[in-house]
């Protein structure tokens, strides 16, 4: 029996009292919600507080998911050759407790943003996709599946 692969990521929109939101730039997606891959072993809120930390150097605690999110299309990596497979994504609020904002290996800035005008910086549509969900989030659970290469489709929107 072979086992499919799949990659589970986590991602954060980290939201403070004055109603903004933390971005950062990464070197090949440009502005984003900090978030990336749970590591094997890994539980997914230790692995989100780990990446907004590594990302932004912002402590944070986890308030509550709005989406999940599924990227089903398998594509080539940056490098051109190395294949990705399926992507889980899923989506929290988060409130910071702490840090210094601060950029990373991944990331070549970072800043806090009004969350209204959050979609004025970001640009890979996937992203305004999960983004435009936790502005419309009323309670469910936003879910999505999509594709991004050759070009971004939605494939199934619906709330659970």
């Amino acid at each position: 029996m072979t086992w499919p692969t799949h990659i589970v990521a986590v991602s954060g929109i980290v939201e403070d009292e004055e109603g903004q939101v933390l971005l950062v730039k990464t070197h090949h997606g440009g502005w984003v919600c900090p978030g990336g891959q749970v590591e094997v072993g890994e539980n997914l809120i230790d692995a989100l507080i780990r990446e907004i930390k590594e990302e932004s150097g912002i402590d944070v605690i986890v308030s509550h998911l709005f989406g999940v999110f599924s990227n089903s299309g398998v594509h080539k990596w940056y490098d051109g050759l190395t294949e990705v497979p399926t992507k889980v994504m899923l989506d929290f609020v988060c409130k910071p407790i702490g840090g210094q904002l601060s950029t990373s290996d991944e990331t070549s800035d970072c800043r806090w943003v009004p969350k209204e005008q959050a979609l004025d910086m970001i640009t890979a549509p996937a992203i305004i996709t999960r983004y435009q969900a936790y502005l419309n989030f009323n309670g469910k659970t936003h879910y999505m599946d999509y594709v991004t290469k050759p070009n971004f489709e939605v494939k199934l929107s619906r709330t659970v």
